[in-house]
């Protein structure tokens, strides 16, 4: 089969107009009936509406005020291109006498979907609107199981156009660890009826973001696998849960809980709020400092809200009908509570994809209380090491994915990502450099669409660098995932082809409603830190590039000849 080097993003829309109106102001209408093909940011894009000047600065939670406003509105813009990137190669290369050969292997990469239990007594929203943290607090809470189905729609449909080899989600399934979190994100994927909402279920005959609906499921030819998150496996994804915890997720009483940042998870003063899912824009009930209560603010009790040890979470991944049985997760690592693996995704082709859980446990004692950091426990760093001398003695190009980045700074703060539990992040990066078959770490975490080159030390050996991609947030704007192509050429290189993807949304849908309020959210929180957020790509948040990596003489022979042929 001839392949086209753009065939993944082929498409026509001709005949749809893209509005604002309303009280739901990003809402796209149809003049005409689209025809049912895909698109990504390579020929069109989504863009903030600017806020006027005028409007005055309003809370993320004052859904009514949005239209009247002007925030979360939003237009269609021109496609993003994809940049070349020879950061990698010796000095002097252009790429000129270069011609794309055969395509090796499509795969979709999705992170940081933050499935969100809304009713939860559990959550953190009051610190979330003081401190303006999107993650704790967003309207887009009411909309995370519509915007997954969206995405495996538009992954379906990108499928049925060119297959894709498989797919990778790069952990945060789940945005505090629940059982029913992962359960929606599951069986989303795999095509069954969502509830989406807990408790006594307020608001399911008559509220929309609470009536079950039905998931596509993903199509049952794409093995898909998981990586493990900070969110997955910690209350919100911030601290390990204690048996204080445990009770309010189970429990009817909202949290109590006082000044985290200072005091930590033990301290108590305020009660956190939760969704009312009985009101249309999702009304924060219970919060507020614990002396304006003659009462705890109580909710209807779940045991479906319990949370997950990690061994527990890995566990459900064998508990669905899709492929592969586990995804990726053995009985071995759940017997030893080992959240690593590695899997070759196509027998044909020497390519190995080594999924490392490179994030905190409970035990590290570098946690400092919060555990989002980016770290390996010297088990996880001796699989590591093993994984790539394998990868490197048996002729394979490798690529490590994960849930944390390596090699950037926490916005905002002279602090790394990485916490030192058995090695610096130096170190580390010493080791990768010795293996010149890795071409690319992928991770999510940030919610970023990022782009790093880790050059090799040695100018004398390029082949020795590898690529980092950043995969954005399915929750907060823009909501993409990514497309990614490798790419044999006719030189001694490859092209890692990576595009954002937004996911395709119908007329009125709530997945349209969340990226209007995503768009708003991304308005009112985010920009005002933006200039200490350099991982944000203003205005559309999204990034193409084509990446391109230097092989070694023994890993150009290994390769030739492999592929579907690119037409020129």
């Amino acid at each position: 089969m001839q392949l086209s080097r753009r065939s993944f993003i082929r498409t026509s829309l001709a005949g749809v107009a893209w509005i604002t109106c309303g009280a739901l102001p990003s809402v796209w209408a149809q003049t005409a009936k689209p025809a049912v093909i895909p698109w990504t940011t390579f020929e069109r894009t989504v863009i903030p509406v600017p806020v006027s000047d005028a409007s005055p600065k309003i809370a993320p939670n004052e859904i009514h005020k949005f239209a009247q406003y002007g925030y979360g509105q939003w237009q269609e813009g021109q496609g993003l291109p994809m940049e070349k990137r020879y950061d990698l190669m010796p000095r002097g290369y252009s790429g000129a006498k270069a011609k794309k050969a055969a395509r090796l292997v499509r795969f979709f990469a999705i992170s940081d979907i933050h499935l969100t239990d809304k009713e939860s007594p559990a959550q953190v929203i009051f610190w979330g609107l003081q401190k303006a943290i999107s993650s704790a607090y967003s309207p887009v809470m009411m909309c995370t199981p519509h915007v997954l189905d969206a995405a495996v729609r538009t992954v379906n449909a990108l499928h049925k156009q060119d297959s894709i080899d498989f797919g990778i989600s790069l952990g945060d399934a789940c945005n505090s660890t629940q059982y029913n979190e992962l359960r929606w994100y599951l069986d989303i994927l795999d095509g069954k009826a969502i509830t989406p909402s807990s408790g006594a279920h307020a608001g399911a005959d008559t509220i929309d973001y609470q009536k079950p609906f039905q998931a596509v499921g993903l199509d049952t030819s794409i093995p898909w696998y998981q990586a493990l998150g900070n969110h997955d496996q910690f209350w919100m994804g911030t601290a390990p849960v204690d048996d204080h915890l445990r009770q309010v997720y189970v429990g009817e009483q909202i949290l109590d809980l006082g000044n985290i940042f200072t005091q930590g998870v033990a301290s108590r003063g305020i009660y956190m709020g939760t969704l009312d899912g009985n009101t249309p824009n999702g009304e924060i009930i219970g919060m507020g400092p614990v002396s304006d209560f003659p009462s705890p603010p109580r909710v209807a009790a779940d045991p479906d809200r319990r949370s997950l040890l990690r061994k527990q979470w890995m566990g459900e991944f064998f508990n669905t009908s899709s492929k592969p049985v586990g995804h990726g997760f053995s009985q071995e690592n759940l017997d030893q509570d080992f959240g690593c693996y590695s899997f070759a995704p196509k027998s044909d082709l020497p390519l190995k994809i080594i999924v490392l859980d490179n994030t905190q446990k409970a035990e590290d004692p570098n946690a400092q209380g919060f555990t989002w950091h980016g770290t390996v426990d010297q088990k996880r760093w001796e699989w590591l090491v093993s994984e790539l001398d394998k990868g490197q003695a048996e002729g394979q190009l490798m690529v490590i994915a994960c849930h944390i980045p390596i090699g950037v700074e926490k916005p905002g703060a002279n602090m790394s990502w990485w916490s030192k539990a058995y090695v610096s992040e130096e170190a580390l990066f010493a080791k990768l450099h010795e293996y010149p078959n890795l071409i690319l770490w992928m991770a999510g975490h940030r919610h970023f669409n990022t782009v790093t080159a880790f050059a090799s030390p040695d100018p004398k050996r390029p082949e020795l660098g590898f690529w980092q991609v950043e995969t954005s947030s399915l929750r907060d704007f823009p909501q993409q995932f990514r497309m990614f192509e490798i790419i044999r050429n006719s030189d001694d290189t490859v092209s890692i082809l990576t595009t954002n993807v937004d996911p395709l949304v119908e007329e009125g849908s709530l997945a349209a409603r969340s990226r209007s309020y995503a768009v708003a959210a991304h308005q009112i929180i985010v920009n005002s830190t933006i200039s200490s957020n350099p991982g944000i790509m203003t205005p559309t948040g999204s990034y193409n590039a084509e990446l391109v990596v230097l092989l070694t003489p023994a890993m150009q022979a290994k390769i030739k000849g492999l592929g579907a042929p690119v037409r020129s």
